[in-house]
């Protein structure tokens, strides 16, 4: 992935220009839109970064929040977004949260905008193939697609919404990691995971499970599965992050 930034945003405004600046110093070249949707449609060999900028958004601002919430899942960019509590709140309204990368309120810290940046640019350049592979098992499909949204920088990631999906993907397909819903219908986590070890192709295959459910008869019951780890969906999403790099990596 090269080092350029589509930054989108009223570009005669203060605060636009400095994050252009602040980009431009840590050598990202930056490609400017305004906030307009033919304008951003109107950018030719578009960059995969997108920071869009959210202060000063006008009611013609919805038209480009729509269009960028369908564009994302063909063109497949990544999005940092900048706003107040309020901008943010308004553009989640018409921008599935879920679709954006980053978010980040303004005042921005401009080093930690380029922080994430440089992970998604040193990360893209690894070949798909080379990356580790995660099985997310979920029947909750807003969960499924943010936490999709959350490792795809990182890993190559995949979605099931049943258990029974889950083990059927995994009698064709090899993978690295299986973060597994406690609570499903028809056939729950632990079930799954029994059947899991139960298999000799697959016995030994990392699970983590990832639960809404905190308390000790959940928590005795998964650890007596021998699990690799029990994440709580509760988590924010730099310690859920952090929990599956310190199992691939180690404390980096």
């Amino acid at each position: 992935m090269d080092r350029r930034v589509l930054l989108i945003g009223p570009t005669k405004s203060f605060m636009v220009s400095a994050i252009a600046k602040g980009l431009e110093k840590e050598n990202y070249e930056v490609v400017q839109s305004e906030f307009a949707e033919n304008m951003v449609r109107a950018v030719e060999n578009k960059p995969q970064l997108y920071v869009l900028y959210l202060g000063d958004v006008a009611d013609d601002g919805v038209a480009t929040l729509k269009y960028l919430d369908n564009a994302i899942d063909t063109e497949r960019f990544y999005l940092y977004e900048v706003g107040n509590r309020e901008e943010l709140e308004y553009a989640s309204a018409f921008l599935s949260g879920i679709k954006v990368t980053e978010t980040y309120l303004r005042p921005l810290d401009v080093q930690q905008l380029v922080d994430d940046l440089d992970t998604a640019v040193t990360n893209g350049n690894i070949d798909e193939e080379q990356k580790k592979k995660i099985l997310i098992v979920d029947d909750d499909g807003t969960m499924l697609r943010m936490i999709k949204t959350w490792l795809s920088i990182k890993y190559r990631v995949y979605m099931a919404s049943s258990g029974k999906i889950a083990l059927n993907f995994l009698q064709n397909n090899a993978v690295d990691l299986v973060l597994l819903d406690y609570m499903m219908p028809q056939m729950d986590g632990p079930e799954v995971l029994k059947n899991i070890r139960a298999d000799e192709t697959l016995k030994d295959l990392p699970v983590m499970f990832l639960t809404s459910k905190g308390d000790k008869e959940s928590v005795v019951t998964a650890a007596s599965l021998k699990p690799e780890k029990y994440l709580l969906k509760t988590m924010p999403k730099a310690k859920l992050i952090g929990a599956i790099d310190s199992f691939f990596y180690g404390d980096i």
